[in-house]
């Protein structure tokens, strides 16, 4: 098995010492994770310090994967600023040439929402309209997708320096949940985060060069923090997705993430409220738990689509919670609103 002083001898090759690491991990597998420590000052050799802190972890016998992740402790800059970055990735601003034709990021302002259960079935819907569909779980602190699509968390296969998303049920799925120990919780600060949703999208082969993916749909975090502005800012992203429940103070946070993705130029494909009305299994009757219509009302102030309502069904929660797909005929419905939204724009 791999030691922590193969480690630390190959990493101090690259100039780098034991004080300059953190967060070691080497799984049974050979995978080895670790931080560096770095001034953001640096700027542009931040990246390339990385890179070659993986490209000396690898040559060790026995290490099947590396993933080394950047963090300082000096406060992360604010992204909406022009600021220098902290990975150096300004000169490339956005990952322009990943093999998908559109990506599909489903946000929520706050968490609770249901943001999870409608990507995960928003992204099965459009793969059963006969699309190659992607799910790719963003949500860094608390990954919920493997569970919800019926995957162990194992670590996923490695072929030629990419990792290897799982299939299931027609999608390619890839998690943070997958990558790291799920009975830890995981202390990040933003650069860590950010550097590891980079690389789940750049280091990850959803698809050939050749026959790219049509869609990939991302399971954003809740809130509008440094995760959420890295990918509005270095992903490609063609149109986001709003989802609230249907109260006021659901709804002051979803136009909050509206209001950033309008400042990250990326289109809001319209807006859904999930958890709209809940009807009674055993005698039909219909309450508004949570109130009705706030997001319809809310998409027509801001002048953006409403997509439509998600009922509060225990059906979708059982299926959820089993790893099964819930029923698509709603899902279907929402899912051509979004394809037609994005071949019209």
């Amino acid at each position: 098995m791999v030691t922590k002083n193969e480690i630390f001898g190959a990493l101090a090759k690259e100039g780098l010492g034991e004080n300059d690491i953190g967060g070691l991990h080497i799984t049974d597998f050979g995978q080895v994770q670790f931080t560096i420590e770095v001034d953001p000052d640096k700027g542009s050799e931040l990246e390339p310090l990385r890179q070659r802190a993986e490209q000396a972890v690898n040559k060790i016998p026995g290490v099947t994967r590396t993933m080394a992740i950047l963090t300082s402790q000096k406060k992360a800059p604010d992204l909406t600023a022009k600021m220098p970055d902290p990975h150096g990735m300004n000169k490339n601003p956005k990952l322009n040439n990943l093999p998908i034709k559109h990506i599909i990021a489903v946000a929520s302002g706050k968490g609770g929402v249901g943001k999870s259960t409608v990507a995960v079935n928003l992204a099965y819907a459009l793969s059963q309209s006969g699309l190659s569909v992607g799910l790719l779980d963003a949500d860094i602190y608390g990954p919920s997708v493997p569970m919800m699509v019926g995957l162990k968390l194992e670590k996923p296969p490695v072929e030629e320096g990419q990792l290897i998303p799982f299939e299931k049920n027609g999608l390619k799925v890839m998690s943070i949940g997958f990558l790291v120990d799920n009975q830890q919780a995981l202390i990040w600060r933003g650069p860590m985060v950010q550097t590891a949703l980079y690389q789940m999208l750049r280091d990850v082969k959803w698809a050939e060069e050749d026959a790219p993916l049509d869609v990939l749909v991302i399971d954003m975090p809740p809130g509008t923090g440094d995760a959420q502005l890295t990918l509005a800012q270095k992903v490609p992203v063609t149109g986001a997705v709003i989802v609230s429940t249907p109260q006021d103070i659901a709804l002051i946070d979803a136009r909050k993430a509206i209001e950033m993705f309008d400042k990250t130029d990326v289109p809001v494909l319209g807006l859904i409220e999930n958890m709209s009305t809940h009807i009674c299994s055993n005698c039909g009757h219909e309450e508004h738990i949570f109130g009705h219509g706030g997001a319809e009302k809310t998409a027509k102030e801001l002048g953006i689509d409403f997509i439509g309502n998600i009922p509060l069904d225990i059906t979708i929660r059982q299926n959820s919670d089993a790893g099964e797909i819930a029923d698509q005929t709603l899902f279907a419905q929402i899912s051509q609103k979004i394809l037609d939204k994005i071949k019209k724009d």
